[in-house]
């Protein structure tokens, strides 16, 4: 059978195993999308070792949002988007036009960024990890203000003009090009594949049909780092997760695949820092465990719709002194001097570095049948695999990376154990040092409060 027939086949199970839709919809669901690929060149996020700005696009970036509405109004918007991470500034400002335009809370919006490390710098953002000029800076800062901001409000305030009766199951499969990449070597932690280390190959997926029996929506989930692209390849791109929306969207034309990343901030794609080409094969994989999520069994999720949303303050190590600051500031070692001047500046500013991170955790949940769990920063598996456990008559899935991007959220087995990202990886993002034992449970009895708390 050749490749173009098994797709055809493929395609056509998938759809033939799709639940068929009543008349009795409870939901509304809108659904839009816009390119923010920038439209001049600008720095790339995600690798401290780039020295320009991307020299073309290999691949569009999208943002794309689904508004949900319950029978009795209760409505949330979830916006996914091509990008390495957000900021609390960005998702403030864009929640506060929405808000002024649509009435909807800064609660009831979920912004997940892909990680993919083929995209624009949001800045804010890691910005110790960019070692731009002021040439570049104002590129950045241009796109930003003058295309991300304003594309995020427009795409979500489309999509809740858009909402028409629609339907919702909740499918489930697994992908495995995901490998933990915390390697125990010489008494240390490593970036290298580690075999034995955990992962979660868990990809979930939420089938949204309308009540004309038409496929509108594939939301899917996976948690490894958008990184299979080398950091060479000065071209804008979704990587993995791009190829798999691509994919999905081929095979089913008209309809919207929408990707959130998991808990994967310790995970990596197997033959990473490659070609174009192995992103779109872990792509075909991902969209692969899609479509055959639609051919097992499809749980429909009923109303009403919860949405909570909290903050969490993550403790940081104790504050050096400003005189250890000004020291960092003149090292010759380019990031932590950059740290150094990053953490003056703020000293000047405010009178005081931080002592603390703020991690959002948000939840929105669908009736008791399933809940989408966002928690900020890169996540790592540990915290899904432990509420998980906790949770088991709780169906749900963690994403990482929603709302805000502010660095890495190591547990207490990573923490303890060093490596990057429990300790160095604080640099990029700018915080003067590793966080204080204790963030896990605050983060675990915070999501279980959500959970509680939107139980109907």
């Amino acid at each position: 059978m050749n490749r173009l027939l098994w797709l055809t086949v493929v395609a056509s199970l998938a759809w033939a195993y799709l639940p068929c839709v009543s008349p009795a919809a409870g939901w509304k669901v809108g659904l839009a999308r816009v390119e923010i690929t920038p439209s001049e060149p600008t720095w790339m996020a995600g690798y401290a070792g780039r020295n320009r700005p991307a020299e073309g696009t290999a691949q569009p970036l999208w943002a794309k949002a689904l508004a949900v509405s319950d029978p009795d109004g209760s409505t949330a918007v979830l916006v996914t988007a091509d990008i390495l991470g957000l900021t609390r500034e960005v998702g403030d400002r864009v929640a506060a036009e929405v808000e002024a335009q649509k009435g909807i809370p800064r609660e009831r919006i979920m912004l997940a960024a892909s990680h993919t490390h083929s995209g624009p710098v949001v800045c804010g953002c890691a910005d110790v990890c960019h070692p731009m000029g002021e040439k570049d800076l104002a590129a950045a800062m241009r796109y930003r203000e003058e295309e991300l901001i304003p594309k995020l409000a427009e795409v979500i305030v489309e999509a809740l003009d858009k909402r028409v009766p629609a339907r919702l199951w909740l499918g489930q499969s697994e992908a495995h090009f995901a490998e933990n990449r915390r390697l125990p070597e010489n008494g240390r932690i490593v970036m290298k594949p580690n075999l034995q280390g955990p992962v979660d190959p868990t990809v979930p997926v939420v089938v949204v049909k309308d009540d004309a029996d038409r496929l509108m929506a594939l939301l899917f989930g996976y948690a490894c780092h958008n990184t299979t692209l080398d950091p060479a390849i000065y071209r804008y791109h979704g990587d993995y997760a791009g190829c798999a929306q691509a994919a999905l969207e081929q095979e089913y034309p008209g309809i919207t695949a929408m990707f959130i990343a998991g808990c994967g901030a310790d995970a990596n794609p197997r033959g990473r820092s490659a070609g174009i080409e192995v992103a779109e094969r872990h792509g075909r994989e991902l969209a692969q465990a899609v479509k055959s999520a639609l051919t097992g069994e499809l749980k429909e999720l009923h109303p009403p719709l919860r949405v909570g949303f909290t903050r969490v303050d993550l403790e940081l190590a104790d504050r050096p002194s400003r005189e250890t600051v000004a020291a960092w500031a003149e090292s010759k070692e380019l990031f932590r001097r950059r740290l150094g001047e990053h953490l003056l500046r703020i000293w000047d500013a405010q009178g005081m570095i931080p002592a603390a991170s703020s991690c959002p955790i948000q939840v929105l949940r669908f009736g008791n049948d399933w809940a989408l769990v966002g928690i900020g920063g890169e996540v790592v598996v540990d915290y899904a695999l432990r509420l998980r456990k906790e949770l088991a008559g709780t169906p749900h899935w963690v994403a990482g990376y929603c709302n805000e991007v502010f660095g890495y959220v190591p547990s207490e087995r990573v923490l303890a154990e060093g490596g990057y990202e429990a300790d160095y990886s604080q640099i990029y993002f700018g915080w003067h040092g590793p966080y204080k034992p204790g963030l896990e449970d605050k983060i675990v009895a915070a999501v279980k409060g959500l959970l509680a708390a939107t139980a109907p």
